[in-house]
């Protein structure tokens, strides 16, 4: 209780100006301690940066493998798909073989 009566004291003993500057001490406070410590601030520059680096080699990676999507698929167009890459899906998830071919099984170790 002794410390409220002080702390009032104290308080009621400010001039509105002081009082003002108090408060824009305190506001430039916090704003300084976002400005390193925030979540975009100064220390998290670093971890924003490696997860940039991590996100465009993911995008490169992607990019690739759509490339090569893309390949496949013009391969299997309907007006000229090439033969041996339609003979190799067809053995591959049919599981069919010609007549004349043999299927070797290998048990793996």
């Amino acid at each position: 209780m002794e410390r409220v009566r002080s702390l009032n004291k104290m308080l009621s003993s400010l001039s509105p100006d002081q009082a003002k500057q108090g408060l824009a001490l305190i506001a430039l406070l916090i704003l300084a301690a976002l400005a390193i410590a925030g979540p975009t601030g100064l220390l998290a520059w670093n971890e924003s940066a490696s997860l940039l680096e991590e996100r465009e080699a993911r995008i490169a990676a992607l990019n690739d493998k759509r490339d090569e999507l893309k390949h496949r698929v013009d391969l299997l167009a309907l007006d000229g798909s090439d033969a041996d890459l339609a003979g190799e899906l067809i053995r591959q998830n049919l599981n069919v073989v010609h007549p004349d071919e043999m299927v070797f099984t290998l048990e793996s170790e």
